[in-house]
């Protein structure tokens, strides 16, 4: 029902490939970049299916806006090339069931925050950044009902995120939300870039969290005491579907009195956690996961980073203690924001 908008015209009037040789994990040039994504189209094998980390890089890559990520994902579920582990597969999917019961719905008529399968981590968005403001997140007792699937990218099963994902953009728009805005990049993605990709409607405006916190910032302006910390972002591959916000990062780094470092791996040419390349286990991937996040870490300490932002609750999880054991502060965005407004985060000294 719900099929990938792919334009192979545009593949081949495309004279960079930038989707392919831009890759950081692996090496292709231009012309063999052309051969493969044009053999994956076509429904035939490539070694790119097999060595992809599904860093979702290429997507922001990519000149022409073909989404060669997702057509990569696709074909690898079509030719049945998994990029996880298929037990780890079976169990993620049973995992990520989003009803399991009937949410209770609460009719919000406007703006509200879509904290996705993350209601554990409410306490990232406590304080006056946040004052007032509608929350949907899972029911504990009924689990996952706004979990927008999208991670199953990762696993190479795009079929489980079209059967899944428009049952979960009816149950959120029966709250009457105007705009959601999402806690997650991989929830933003999902509704601005994956859904209109494939033709999923959906019937609110999704809005990240760094616009918003960017804009909450503002108005509290004059509360703002600049915290004078040189900061490093770790950005997450979700983020890759969301480019045109992450001008929002610098701004608010600007706003809160944030010196962000100079680093060689930021923005276009930012590595990933290495989460997802370390739960491969193909032949090395463990130690290609320790080089990308030695490497990440390194320019981190060069650079003079003494905090490492974070928005991935999963990239935190992977890379939070490593940054810590190197000198490196590890905090999430919002925690980062209310201590420029004089709100101490918990477990902040």
């Amino acid at each position: 029902m719900y099929e990938l908008k792919f334009n192979e015209d545009e593949c081949l009037s495309c004279t960079t490939q930038d989707c392919l040789t831009r890759c950081q994990y692996m090496d292709i040039d231009r012309d063999t970049a052309k051969a493969e994504i044009l053999k994956i189209a076509h429904g035939e094998d490539s070694f790119v299916l097999h060595d992809c980390v599904t860093c979702y890089a290429c997507e922001e890559y990519c000149p022409v806006n073909n989404h060669p990520f997702y057509l990569i994902v696709e074909k690898q579920e079509e030719l049945d090339v998994p990029p996880l582990p298929r037990p780890l597969i079976r169990r993620g999917i049973q995992t990520g069931i989003p009803f399991r019961g009937e949410p209770d719905i609460e009719e919000i008529n406007g703006q509200a925050l879509d904290m996705g399968v993350f209601s554990d981590l409410m306490y990232l968005i406590q304080g006056r950044l946040f004052e007032g403001l509608p929350v949907i997140s899972q029911d504990p007792r009924k689990m996952f009902h706004y979990f927008c699937q999208l991670m199953y990218l990762h696993y190479g099963r795009t079929s489980v995120i079209k059967e899944r994902l428009p049952g979960i953009i009816q149950t959120i728009a029966k709250h009457n939300v105007t705009e959601v805005i999402c806690f997650h990049d991989e929830c933003y993605g999902t509704y601005t870039s994956y859904c209109p990709a494939v033709g999923i409607d959906v019937p609110f405006k999704a809005v990240h969290l760094f616009e918003f916190l960017y804009n909450r910032l503002n108005e509290l302006k004059d509360d703002i005491n600049p915290i004078n910390l040189k900061v490093a972002y770790q950005r997450p591959c979700s983020s890759r579907l969301s480019s045109d916000k992450h001008h929002f990062v610098r701004g608010i780094f600007e706003l809160i009195g944030a010196e962000n470092v100079e680093r060689e791996y930021v923005d276009e040419n930012a590595l990933c956690c290495g989460g997802t390349i370390q739960g491969q286990r193909r032949e090395g991937s463990r130690k290609r996961a320790a080089d990308v996040q030695k490497r990440n870490i390194e320019d981190m300490k060069n650079a003079g980073a003494e905090v490492c932002v974070f928005n991935c609750p999963a990239c935190y999880t992977t890379l939070g203690s490593m940054v810590a054991k190197n000198g490196i502060r590890p905090v999430f965005m919002s925690d980062l924001c209310r201590l420029a407004i004089g709100e101490k985060p918990a477990g902040w000294r």
